[in-house]
């Protein structure tokens, strides 16, 4: 059975799945280091949340919730579900868990993009209720 839980501190065995996990994500972007998973963890706007198989850290999402002008934000980051464990429902307990905590704190909507090549994780995300946004993501690198 598959526990859902916050990362409330940085721990060896939180690094290690990191190390583990962030490069199934992405290849170009570093493993964040303890220090980073610090300001992350102790974040008020930030939710870590890990899913646990076992005891062993099997996959993370990260809750984003800020105020603006016109409600309260949600957004949906960095989903990651351990390759040997894709396919049995880790991703939906995840985001299952990541939109009862945001609707909690008061946002209205939950956000998040998929790479369309992530034909698995945009199926879920439809299956959960989410519905692709006719808008333009703008990206600026300096």
């Amino acid at each position: 059975m598959v526990e859902i839980c916050e990362a409330t501190e940085v721990t060896e065995e939180l690094v290690a799945a990191m190390e583990r996990l962030v490069p199934q994500l992405s290849r170009s972007n570093p493993v964040p280091s303890a220090a980073a998973l610090r300001e992350i963890v102790e974040s008020d706007a930030v939710t870590l949340l890990m899913a646990r198989d076992r005891g062993e850290v099997i996959g993370t999402l990260t809750l984003v919730l800020f105020r603006i002008p016109t409600g309260i934000r949600a957004w949906i980051e960095d989903v990651v579900v351990d390759e040997g464990a894709r396919g049995s429902g880790v991703g939906r307990s995840l985001n299952e868990a990541a939109v009862k905590r945001a609707l909690a704190a008061g946002a209205v909507t939950v956000d998040l993009t998929s790479r369309p090549s992530r034909e698995d994780a945009n199926r879920l995300y439809r299956k959960l209720g989410f519905e692709p946004r006719q808008t333009n993501v703008y990206r600026f690198t300096p």
